[in-house]
């Protein structure tokens, strides 16, 4: 493409403060960890930084708390080429923040306090309108409160823009206003909260799946970590396998795969293609530690791309 995908992310901005243990520690119980990292996150962040990254011109819309760490986020956003206009500071609030504890396999847990992203409401959205109707891809979370969530779907499917939700954290939801985005893109325990399918064994993921179809989503994605992505529409559904890494932190792999994703699809790429290359930008975000700053610029990943060629395959089923 000539002009660079217009992306814009309505969502959460976070500060991460991220501990490395050996184990995980039980209920009164103190230990060592191994390492420490401060950085910049929240779901709606680090997507927009994965597709600013990736080549999008990417405009946020959040909220930060009028403290030093709302103003660093804000400082981040620009140097990471991520457009704040709609970025809204509002004094006496905290920006919001995550613990993130990384075991040594690299699974993490993570508590969110949301803060100031408890505060983005459909008027921030309605003040940006221009920005998303100018969108080839609206982003959306679930860090930010559900009516903002829906009044985003509703202004973007009013001048006919794209939409992608990310309903994470796991969060009972109206399916009905999800139903209007183009892509519902879940992991697997979002994928049971969502369709109210209980996992007990991998054929369930599947009924979980089928279920938002049946429910009115347009077409579901659902990650799968290191055994890839199942893309599946009412035509039917294609799996498309990972990319063997070695990680070390699997924190944000999530968002590198949403972010990318909507890159790949707004530059005209195929369904299934686009969800291959977001398998691979995911994987490799896994083998830093971090999450914004564990994210690949366009040309390495290319050059990744270009080595790993033939290494993964779909598999229709």
């Amino acid at each position: 493409m000539a002009d660079k995908p217009r992306i814009v992310v309505v969502g959460s901005a976070n500060t991460d403060l991220q501990f490395m243990s050996d184990v995980v520690p039980r209920g009164g119980e103190t230990v060592f960890g191994t390492g420490f990292d401060m950085g910049f996150g929240g779901k709606g962040a680090n997507q927009a930084v994965a597709a600013a990254l990736c080549g999008a011109s990417v405009e946020m819309v959040a909220a930060v708390g009028g403290d030093l760490l709302g103003a660093e986020t804000i400082r981040n956003f620009n140097a990471l080429g991520v457009q704040t206009s709609g970025v809204r500071v509002i004094p006496g609030a905290p920006t919001g923040a995550a613990l993130i504890l990384v075991a040594a396999d690299g699974e993490n847990r993570i508590i969110v306090a949301k803060g100031a992203n408890d505060r983005l409401t459909p008027a921030d959205v309605d003040a940006a309108a221009p920005q998303l109707a100018a969108a080839d891809m609206v982003l959306l979370q679930f860090e930010v409160p559900l009516a903002t969530v829906y009044h985003a779907i509703r202004v973007a499917k009013a001048h006919n823009v794209r939409c992608m939700v990310n309903p994470a954290p796991a969060l009972p939801a109206d399916l009905a206003e999800l139903a209007l985005a183009d892509y519902l893109v879940v992991n697997e325990t979002e994928a049971e909260v969502m369709s109210g399918v209980q996992v007990r064994r991998e054929a369930d993921l599947i009924a979980c799946v089928d279920a938002l179809l049946d429910r009115g989503m347009r077409r579901v994605i659902l990650t799968l970590g290191a055994r890839g992505a199942l893309l599946a529409s009412r035509s039917g559904r294609t799996h498309l396998p990972g990319f063997a890494v070695s990680a070390v932190d699997t924190t944000g792999a999530g968002d590198a795969f949403i972010g990318s994703l909507a890159v790949f699809l707004t530059e005209g790429i195929s369904e299934q293609e686009a969800v291959t290359r977001a398998n691979l930008y995911a994987a490799l975000s896994a083998t830093r530690t971090g999450t914004q700053k564990s994210f690949a610029r366009r040309p390495e990943f290319e050059a990744e791309r270009v080595r790993r060629a033939g290494e993964s395959r779909p598999a229709p089923q």
